[in-house]
This record gives structure tokens, sequence and C-alpha cells, in this order.
């Protein structure tokens, strides 16, 4: 059983070394919720719309993933003590993107593009 007894042990303070997290993986997906909704918008094709619903929907899920990672693994309290706004932000943002799983609107998409911005300020600024 010595053989398989690692002989280093390295501790983190999160699931992975820092540096993996990043709002910019939620914001790739929010960029694809928004541009499928304007090209269902500007679409007459039945077909092309119903795929354009699909991947938004898909993308919206993956936005809401991205967002609750960043937010249940990276954030911790003391950032909400120093950024108090920050559980409202990600509420508000991972409830956005549950709503641009609904609408075919692009606003609904540049305000979930908007609110991940505001986390991404945050996030860098959580990094000084």
């Amino acid at each position: 059983m010595k053989l398989f007894k690692p002989t280093r042990v390295a501790y983190a303070h999160c699931d992975l070394p820092c540096g993996v997290y990043d709002p910019a993986q939620a914001r790739i997906e929010a960029e694809s919720v928004l541009n499928a909704s304007k090209k269902y918008q500007d679409s007459d094709d039945a077909s092309f719309k119903q795929r354009c619903v699909t991947i938004k929907e898909e993308r919206a899920e993956e936005v809401k993933h991205h967002l609750w990672v960043l937010w249940t693994d990276y954030f911790k309290p003391e950032h909400l003590e120093r950024f108090p706004n920050l559980h409202d932000l990600f509420w508000n943002a991972t409830k956005k993107a549950g709503e641009a799983k609904k609408t075919e609107d692009p606003k609904v998409g540049e305000e979930l593009l908007a609110l991940i911005d505001e986390i991404d300020s945050i996030f860098k600024e959580s990094k000084s």
C-alpha cells in the first residue's frame, strides 16, 4: 500500500489553484445568448429559428453554471463584506439568465451582459 501513498501533499484554499475562475466564461456564453436572440429576430426560417432557441437556452444554462461556480467556489465571506451588493448581483444575474431562456428578446441578453460586466468589475477588484 505504500506504493500508492503520495510522496507530496498539496493544500489549496479553493477547489483548484487560484487563477482558474473568471467571469469571462459566463460572458462568452451570454454573448451567444444575445447573438442567438438577434439571429432569431432577423430570420424568417422556422427551422433556423428553432435552432436559435435551442442554442440560446443551452447557452443561458451555461451562463448560470459559470456564475454559480464563481459565486460558490471563488467568492468568500470576506468578499461579501467588502462588496455588500454581491449576493443580489449574482441573484439578479442568474435570474436574468433564466429569463433569457424564456424569451427571444435581445434586450434581455444585453441586460444579462451588463450584470456580468458588474460581476467582472467586482471580480477584478477583489483580486487587488
